[in-house]
């Protein structure tokens, strides 16, 4: 075998091993697309047949576990955000503490102390950490609150010391919530309304609540639905620290 043919040789081989490389997927692409790929059982019931002959019966089909999609510019807010109220009224069963609050003072600014108690109630279950929360959050909290006459809302899930760091609530700029009485679908729709770009919105059917968060800097706006059940949770274990009015540091810039 001559030279020139032995050349063409492992060039065919290494063009073949590249083509197989750039065919095959990640594995972290690989482990979206299977997430993307799972199929949860959904049913609902359904009325077949007219006057007498009717009958309610249980209609299922499958759908995707989870869907997403992210959000043209032309569907985000263009009008100003109003100024909230500030009055909040929030309970977290995870870590077994309220707030009814403010989170201006009367010349306008944020109240630190308030602030403070909030990033308690926001603090992470499993860990018990507290960090400072994203105010802005707060802020969209106190319209949702405004908006659903001041209700009290149900933090299911703020900040988590021990998630990934590519998770808005590692960086303590995200809330799971909840209104008792008001179903998640209307929550969901009024928290779209809120974006005016850089925001992250998702809806949790059978896990019942919706997710807000504001996303990393100039990272655009998403939208998902997430049929996963939840895990049963559990209160936060373990001794409590001392309590200080003043804030956490701040959490660090995302970079993701």
């Amino acid at each position: 075998m001559n030279l020139r043919r032995i050349v063409t040789l492992v060039s065919l081989a290494l063009c073949f091993a590249l083509v197989g490389a750039a065919a095959a997927p990640s594995d972290a692409h690989a482990g979206q697309r299977s997430k993307k790929s799972k199929k949860v059982k959904v049913c609902k019931e359904v009325t077949k047949g007219k006057g007498k002959k009717a009958k309610r019966k249980k209609q299922c089909s499958y759908v995707a576990e989870f869907s997403g999609h992210g959000v043209k510019k032309d569907q985000l807010r263009t009008e100003p955000l109003p100024r909230p109220s500030g009055d909040l009224w929030v309970h977290s069963r995870n870590v077994q503490l309220e707030a009814k609050v403010n989170i201006y003072r009367p010349d306008g600014g944020y109240d630190e102390e308030v602030l403070a108690q909030l990033d308690e109630v926001f603090r992470c279950k499993r860990s018990n950490e507290t960090r400072a929360v994203d105010p802005r959050l707060y802020e969209h909290l106190s319209r949702i609150s405004d908006h659903f006459g001041g209700a009290k809302i149900e933090i299911v899930s703020g900040f988590r010391f021990t998630e990934r760091n590519s998770s808005r609530h590692h960086h303590a700029s995200a809330m799971d919530i909840k209104i008792e009485g008001v179903s998640i679908r209307e929550l969901h729709d009024f928290a779209e309304t809120l974006d005016a770009g850089g925001m992250g919105i998702g809806i949790y059917p059978n896990s019942g609540f919706v997710h807000v968060d504001l996303r990393a800097p100039g990272e655009p706006s998403y939208r998902w639905v997430d049929r996963s059940y939840p895990d049963g949770g559990g209160s936060s274990k373990g001794k409590k620290s001392k309590k200080s009015k003043a804030r956490t540091t701040k959490a660090k810039r995302p970079t993701s």
